[in-house]
């Protein structure tokens, strides 16, 4: 059981079921923010209301958001002056404003499906130990016919905080998708805002902070959100640059920022624990990327001995790591390595692994 546990409820209901303040960010979005709205409103069981904070666009989504809150008495519009940012923005929200039970923050570009918030705070309602649900977005490219997302029968899955910061180490990246999480809001309010160190990953450095002190609830079986991806995505830039370099470095400070605050909770060994994860998934994944460039014949040049040195530095051994063995057979095998046959593969790997291992020996005897 987590160390966070809900008090016998969530708190009081509205007459429409569990009270939920929805929080969108609008930064250049209004041509997209009536139907994030939309789909907030739309949603069933649940007494919701809308704050979008938009935040100096210059381009007219203030007046959409203006004419959102005149029409609907559950939506509020709050128009910055001069643009402050997402951090800022996101932590205006879910800190300042709301104080419902339940809290999502939403950006205006992504949408609800039908009945995601009543799914999702009926995990909650039933799970007290529960601090926040998410389930799956489907993602949807701009300019493509929205996708069809799952619907009908569901079932609650959840996770101790425990089993969840372990297969997320394990994994060393996001499966978490932000339109879909719904959040206690005391539990935010005691987690705290989003960090402005974070940049790219600061919704994984919240998702890893909130399972510190409570279990995690995953809706199975349906879709609970749209993700909409575009070019205006923030994040593309980060695995166009240095082959991802950038990106997984970021993703290890938010990893590392929440063992720091989370060792009192975790003890030593299940931090320590965690860290080793982290480092070898991490690692794993930078070779992954110089391996697939290797076979495709592309040329990384400095990306790829940054890369790999990176990969070593996190490790302290990455001849440890497959992606490495595996990239190191090829280039041995040269031309020979794209046409041989898994088999045959699968032999010079175990020769070269055990070369690997008889080389440690050496240095460990020496």
């Amino acid at each position: 059981m987590s160390e966070f546990t809900a008090e016998a409820s969530a708190g009081p209901k509205g007459d429409a079921g569990p009270r939920v303040d929805v929080v969108i960010p609008c930064y250049k979005y209004g041509h997209l923010l009536p139907e994030a709205v939309r789909s907030v409103l739309a949603q069933d069981g649940v007494d919701v209301r809308v704050l979008v904070i938009e935040d100096a666009s210059g381009d007219g989504s203030a007046d959409v958001a203006r004419e959102l809150a005149a029409e609907h008495e559950r939506v509020e519009a709050l128009v910055h002056e001069t643009n402050k940012g997402h951090i800022i923005t996101f932590n205006e929200g879910i800190l300042d404003w709301a104080q419902a039970p339940y809290t999502l923050l939403i950006s205006a570009d992504d949408e609800l499906t039908p009945g995601a918030l009543q799914r999702a705070t009926q995990v909650m309602e039933d799970n007290p130990g529960v601090g926040f649900v998410y389930g799956h977005s489907v993602r949807w490219v701009t300019g493509d016919p929205r996708p069809q997302v799952r619907t009908g029968r569901w079932k609650p899955v959840v996770h101790s905080s425990q089993s969840w910061l372990r297969r997320i180490y394990s994994r060393g990246s996001n499966p978490v998708f932000s339109p879909s999480v719904v959040i206690r809001t005391d539990l935010q309010k005691r987690v705290g805002g989003y960090d402005a160190r974070m940049l790219q990953t600061s919704d994984l450095h919240m998702w890893l902070q909130l399972a510190l002190y409570s279990d995690v609830g995953f809706v199975s079986g349906v879709d609970q959100a749209w993700y909409r991806v575009h070019g205006a995505n923030m994040s593309q830039a980060y695995y166009d640059k240095d082959a991802g370099l950038p990106d997984l470095e970021m993703r290890k400070l938010a990893f590392d920022a929440v063992l720091e605050r989370g060792r009192t909770v975790l003890g030593d060994a299940q931090t320590d624990d965690l860290d080793q994860r982290m480092r070898r998934a991490l690692a794993r994944e930078a070779m992954l990327r110089v391996k697939r460039a290797d076979e495709k014949g592309w040329e990384l040049g400095d990306a790829a001995r940054l890369l790999a040195n990176w990969a070593a530095e996190i490790t302290g051994d990455v001849t440890t790591i497959p992606e490495w063995r595996t990239m190191r057979l090829r280039r041995r095998l040269g031309p020979l390595g794209q046409v041989v046959r898994p088999p045959v593969l699968s032999k010079a790997g175990r020769r070269l692994r055990q070369e690997g291992r008889t080389a440690r020996l050496v240095r460990v005897g020496t």
